[in-house]
């Protein structure tokens, strides 16, 4: 069934050149308004901008939530004043009080995008490199949905996603990641407008950016373009096109544009990149571009008319999806109730009913071994299970198996097609992003904000660390991706101190808006992944081990379903005839140390001493719980206390109390043998039982 496509009035008109300037104009005077921005980037691709949003771009600014609009990411966020003018003048609902807002407490303008809070923002921008990385994502995202739910006659998943990046952008190692990974993938509906000025915050590229730009893509597998001139809005909107009509390739549209265009002393200068032009400056540009210099936030008579042109043809091609979406439910009732349940981010009726339950084993299970099991029987059930791992699935456990490989169909040569089972197309729900994390990081995130995926991304924790910036934006947006993190203390044994993490989940949980879980048994993995599924406005990190782990006998602790408290009482032990007059302790652990916990309070309290065992396998999710449960858990009449964590002590002191103490690693691992680490750091039973004697004896 052909999608209706309104054809745009004739282009470029005078009208067109007349709106370029009102949004080279509004960001200009929202950054001088403000004292503070980027005036350079809108003054030099505006012209761009509006030819993708008025000729090409899919939207419809009534509904900024439509599944089916093109995605346009600003990559270069530090541009965000040319933005917002783009969502002012097309329609969206941010009214011209808040352009003079810019940069303001609670305005909807902020210094840079924020998805969720400006209407029409599809990603938190401003860290350079991590908007374009996360719009392979976006691109990842459609190729995949398209795949499965599209029929003959019926493409209601049909759209691109668009990028606008600098220079400084494709500097950044996690955008050559992405990239890279993009080109292989041959993910066609992705088309990167690149500001090519030439000038960096603080200098010019001959410093310091010399490559070519386009050999590099073009080596990676992309189509690239040349527009030698970014004023010239048809060749920019004739570059689009060809874009466009490149099904099996990403395409990178090389603008050649000048940054502070117009600009008597500051265009083709860093000095445009950064500040404000200053009064003198921003009377003298409008001068030379025949602007008026008064008033400021001025939209000339036609140019929203203009504009609102192509919102009208957005919402015209909304309208027909809708229709062409009444057809699909028609004659594929299921695929389309399916397709609308991932888009509202519901879960399946039932869709843990299949979670496997674990036996006690006193020889237990490696965590990472039972969240294999169980992210397999949930992405059974939940078709919008989707991601991978960086090269590490058979360590990581994450594997989707029989659930295919997504991979442009032109990579599954006979060779490849028999060595995993499933398929090897857009349909594949394992994407393999090779060694790159950087890029895993920020493509979960490009996933999630595209709509319709429950992504996950798979490492060892002590490389946590190369997706930190991704993790953050992630919080920032509160989008609800799922970093699987194994491997996670001194257990890993053998590969010593550069495999070992020791500060990395304790950094993890400071940052805001994470959730971080370190189940304590196979059980608890179980029920962390039904709270890291259910969880919709938060990401997730779960902590798992390597070696392995008792399985610890829930006839005889706490059901692991206390884990959604984020801590709960393991077990009170009774002190065993005699008992120690008075002698009571309080053991608090976290993952593969709550079993330690367990077994050196059996041994305390057969010697007479009262213990209270807790589990602790989420900080954030226990500090949010009413006071009344967290005191319940830790009581002010157990003050004598020991935490236990294979990692740095900070942060522990806080349930640990003012009489307590925290017997962790404030040091780097060593190579050896799992079992023989943990013992040479006092990672057993007897030492637990020696700290806990000490405390008592104060």
């Amino acid at each position: 069934m052909a999608q209706h496509r309104p054809a745009p009035a004739p282009f470029p008109a005078p009208i067109d050149a007349l709106a370029v300037d009102t949004l080279r104009f509004l960001a200009v005077d929202a950054v001088q308004n403000a004292n503070s921005g980027h005036p350079g980037l809108p003054l030099g691709a505006a012209p761009m901008s509006y030819a993708l949003w008025s000729q090409h771009l899919r939207f419809d600014p009534k509904d900024p939530d439509w599944c089916d609009r093109d995605r346009f990411i600003l990559s270069a966020g530090h541009g965000s004043a040319l933005l917002y003018s783009l969502l002012h003048l097309f329609g969206y609902a941010l009214p011209l009080d808040e352009l003079k807002r810019f940069r303001q407490w609670e305005s909807l303008t902020p210094g840079h995008p924020e998805r969720g809070l400006t209407p029409g923002v599809e990603l938190t921008t401003g860290p350079l490199g991590q908007g374009i990385a996360s719009a392979v994502g976006f691109a990842a995202a459609e190729a995949h949905i398209a795949a499965v739910y599209n029929r003959p006659g019926h493409d209601v998943v049909d759209h691109y996603t668009y990028v606008l990046c600098g220079d400084g952008d494709l500097m950044e190692g996690v955008a050559a990641e992405a990239v890279s990974l993009a080109g292989h993938l041959g993910l066609g509906k992705l088309i990167v407008l690149y500001d090519d000025n030439r000038i960096t915050l603080s200098a010019c590229t001959q410093l310091s950016f010399t490559e070519d730009v386009a050999q590099r893509f073009r080596s990676y597998g992309w189509h690239t373009v040349r527009v030698e001139d970014g004023n010239d809005l048809a060749s920019v909107s004739r570059a689009i096109e060809e874009a466009k009509a490149e099904k099996d390739r990403p395409s990178l549209l090389r603008v050649h544009t000048h940054i502070g265009f117009g600009s008597p002393k500051k265009q083709d200068s860093f000095e445009a990149h950064g500040s404000p032009l200053g009064p003198d400056e921003v009377k003298a540009t409008k001068e030379k571009l025949g602007w008026p210099v008064e008033p400021a936030f001025l939209v000339p008579e036609g140019t929203a008319a203009r504009a609102g042109e192509a919102a009208a043809r957005g919402q015209a091609l909304h309208a027909d999806w809708c229709a062409r979406m009444d057809a699909y439910r028609a004659a594929y009732p299921e695929l389309a109730k399916e397709l609308e349940t991932r888009f509202a981010g519901d879960l399946p009726e039932g869709w843990d009913a299949d979670l496997p339950v674990f036996p006690a084993d006193p020889k237990g299970v490696a965590t990472r071994v039972a969240s294999g099991k169980c992210l397999n029987a949930i992405a059974q059930k939940v078709p919008s299970v989707f991601g991978g791992s960086a090269d590490l699935n058979p360590s990581t456990n994450t594997e989707l198996k029989g659930l295919g490989n997504f991979e442009h169909p032109a990579r599954c040569t006979g060779d490849l097609q028999g060595a995993v089972a499933g398929a090897w197309d857009f349909t594949g729900r394992n994407l393999h992003f090779g060694v790159r994390e950087h890029a895993m990081g920020a493509m979960m995130n490009g996933l999630a904000a595209h709509g319709g995926f429950n992504a996950f991304g798979a490492t060892f924790e002590t490389f946590c660390d190369y997706l930190r910036p991704s993790i953050r934006l992630a919080a920032i947006m509160r989008l609800p991706v799922l970093y699987i993190f194994t491997h996670d203390s001194i257990g890993v044994g053998e590969d010593g101190a550069t495999h070992e993490p020791v500060e990395q989940t304790t950094s993890l949980r400071l940052i805001p808006h994470l959730q971080v879980i370190r189940p304590s048994d196979a059980n608890e993995v179980a029920e962390a992944y039904r709270v890291a599924l259910e969880t919709t406005n938060h990401p997730t990190a779960l902590i798992l081990t390597r070696q392995n782990v008792p399985v610890l006998d829930r006839t005889k602790v706490a059901p692991a379903s206390g884990l959604r408290h984020g801590g709960y009482v393991l077990a009170d032990l009774p002190a065993a005839a005699p008992a120690r007059s008075g002698a009571s302790i309080l053991l608090v652990a976290a993952g593969s140390e709550v079993p330690l916990a367990y077994a050196a309070g059996e041994k305390l309290a057969a010697s007479g001493i009262a213990v209270r065992v807790v589990a602790m396998p989420s900080w954030e999710i226990f500090d949010r719980q009413p006071a009344e449960y967290r005191a319940s858990v830790l009581p002010a009449s157990m003050p004598v206390r020991l935490a236990i964590e294979a990692g740095t002590t900070m942060g522990w002191e806080k349930y640990a109390g003012d009489r307590g103490a925290v017997h962790g690693i404030d040091e780097y691992g060593a190579s050896a043998p799992g079992p023989v680490v943990l013992k040479e750091y006092g990672f057993t039973v007897d030492c637990v039982v020696e700290k806990a004697e000490a405390l008592l004896a104060k």
